[in-house]
């Protein structure tokens, strides 16, 4: 006898948020201020959906703490301060303002990155003038950095110290609730409105079939949902399938931050404030970053972009071999890794960004195309979307009108498109374009388009997403296909990446593992934090269709995994999820068309919980 699927239950608020970032903080601090009680104690503004109760505000988080987040940062700030004229860096851990600022190009100084002619031919120019520049152990530090790229006055912060510190400050004021721990699996649409969302299925095997104790997740209706889960979230993935994107805007341009917090040696001459930005090496197309906060602690990372061409974009080891430049090691060496974790972020800017509003819904954050791609900055313009949208929904609710797509454009799009952010978007939409062309044209086109205010752009338009070449066109040349062969039969037999064995092979030195910050990959996911996989939750990585998967001969989301998550399985790649960190860099890297969908690839990222979890980062 077939048991009786459990009813999903049901529960009204009158406002549902999904995901707690900078986005989610700013929307929920600037909303719970409307929100504090009259001086009789009554409610500023009642509930429609429980009435008797004050206004019904909840936020619905993945992660296991708000306070899990993966990234340092250098931010102006200039939002957030504006929300907290008075804030006082000591009081947010890790917290420090910019001090000094530099930005260094990376030389090779092993010959083992992939360069181009010309950029071969212009390091060769650096090393013969090398006593004219202020060059030093392989790199080349600029004398000028650019306005538009300066953090002046700006601060240092880790996001998951910031986040654990804003989420602690919304709920003690008590007009809003925070849930962690609680996916949502996307949100519910009648009739072409947003009327809430649904929280994922518990007690299920990892294909989604029910077990002993399943439950439905919860339908949680609400008058408006707001959406701030991120490049790669379900709610948001699914609102760009069900409504499709503005004409003319798409996300095509990714990039995977593979990032680590240290606590540096006593000797270490790196000093409080420092920020040092990198391009140039372990491949030209990867920017690194090193931040040095207080008390010997220390946030570095690399991005990996989508347009660096190799198959076997392996961001782990690249980050090693960037640590260990001869530029970096003195101030890094002897340091202790604390955390570690990845992310990936939106880089397609203001031509990524979906439609903002419609009947029951209002997205904000990077996953509504708020990142800078001229700055490379992202916390503070996320925070600015969601003060924006607590403004205008403040505003609505004062004069009780619905939550339509009228008037959240009227009210939140409105105050988007009139301040800074709209600016400075329009003007870095072309900032990246040369890139699509080679490193030296990249950096040319950001030049032009920052020094102009945007006037001024290296031509080319917005480019369809690049599938890396194959392992042997890329290495053609250097390392002979008969070679490339027998590493993948080699790897394929041992169940392995082939990334190691193939750098190795190309001559990138082994890593001199001490222990301490210099540690597999494997151990990395033991020592740099929690890495929590729940059972009872169907897997949150899905290949659609095996069979363009058994097809694939490059399968990059293997290499790129930030996490080894994946291996290579029978055709199919192996999906571990007590090793995923979440961080999708597999959505992007996926070669294989969806079909119908070519601007998708045949991998679905959906709800889950766990993840690599630590506050430092």
């Amino acid at each position: 006898m077939t048991e009786p699927t459990p009813e999903r239950q049901q529960m009204g608020v009158d406002i549902a948020c999904v995901g707690f970032g900078p986005a989610m903080g700013g929307f929920l601090t600037t909303l719970s201020r409307g929100l504090e009680p009259k001086p009789d104690g009554t409610s500023a503004i009642s509930s429609k959906a429980v009435p008797g109760m004050p206004l019904q505000v909840v936020c619905y988080e993945r992660a296991d703490d708000v306070g899990f987040g993966v990234s340092g940062v250098a931010t102006r700030a200039r939002s957030i301060r504006a929300s907290f004229p008075d804030l006082q860096p000591s009081s947010i851990p890790m917290a420090h303002e910019v001090k000094s600022e530099k930005l260094v190009y990376l030389l090779d100084p092993g010959k083992a990155s992939r360069r181009s002619a010309v950029l071969r031919a212009g390091d060769l120019a650096l090393r013969a003038t090398r006593w004219m520049l202020p060059f030093r152990e392989h790199a080349l530090e600029l004398p000028f950095i650019p306005p538009f790229l300066r953090k002046d006055e700006g601060l240092l912060l880790s996001i998951g110290q910031f986040n654990q510190w804003v989420g602690a400050q919304v709920m003690a004021a008590g007009q809003v609730q925070l849930w962690p721990g609680t996916p949502v699996s996307g949100p519910l649409v009648e009739e072409g409105k947003v009327v809430g969302i649904r929280l994922v299925d518990q007690g299920t095997d990892p294909n989604g079939k029910p077990e002993g104790g399943f439950t439905p997740g919860m339908d949680i209706r609400a008058a408006l949902t707001v959406v701030g889960d991120g490049p790669v979230g379900p709610v948001g993935a699914k609102l760009d399938e069900q409504f499709g994107m503005p004409e003319g805007h798409q996300q095509q341009d990714w990039a995977v931050g593979m990032k680590m917090v240290l606590e540096l040696a006593p000797d270490s001459p790196l000093k409080p404030g420092t920020v040092i930005h990198t391009f140039g090496y372990p491949e030209p197309e990867i920017f690194g970053f090193l931040y040095v906060h207080a008390d010997r602690l220390a946030s570095v990372g690399i991005f990996v972009p989508s347009w660096l061409d190799s198959p076997i974009r392996t961001s782990y080891r690249y980050l090693q071999h960037w640590m260990m430049h001869p530029y970096l090691w003195p101030g890094l060496k002897g340091a202790t890794m604390k955390s570690w974790g990845a992310k990936t972020l939106q880089e397609s800017g203001r031509r990524g960004e979906p439609h903002l509003v419609g009947d029951g819904y209002a997205r904000i954050g990077e996953g509504s195309g708020s990142t800078n791609v001229l700055t490379g900055s992202g916390v503070d313009e996320a925070w600015a979307t969601g003060v924006h949208l607590g403004e205008g929904v403040l505003e609505l609710l004062g004069s009780d009108q619905p939550f339509t797509r009228e008037n959240l454009e009227k009210t939140y799009v409105r105050r988007r498109r009139e301040g800074w952010l709209e600016k400075e978007s329009q003007i870095a939409k072309k900032a990246r374009d040369g890139f699509h062309y080679g490193l030296v044209s990249g950096l040319l086109g950001m030049g032009l388009t920052g020094m102009t205010g945007g006037t001024l752009n290296l031509p080319g338009g917005a480019h369809a997403a690049r599938r890396p070449p194959s392992l042997e066109a890329y290495y053609r040349g250097r390392i002979p296909e008969q070679e490339l062969a027998a590493i993948r039969k080699a790897c394929a037999e041992k169940g392995e990446s082939l990334h190691d064995a193939v750098m190795d092979r190309a001559g990138w030195p082994a890593i001199p593992f001490d222990g301490k910050l210099l540690v597999s990959h494997q151990d990395a996911l033991l020592m740099g934090g929690k890495v929590q996989a729940p059972a009872g939750y169907a897997n949150h990585v899905v290949f659609l269709d095996p069979s363009v998967c058994k097809g694939c001969g490059e399968q990059v989301c293997i290499e790129v995994c930030s996490g080894q998550a994946l291996m290579p399985g029978d055709g199919v790649p192996r999906f571990d999820r007590e090793k995923c960190v979440h961080c999708g860099a597999c959505i992007w890297s996926c070669t294989q068309p969806r079909p119908g969908a070519p601007h998708r690839g045949n991998i679905e990222f959906r709800a889950g919980a766990g993840g690599l979890h630590s506050a430092e980062n």
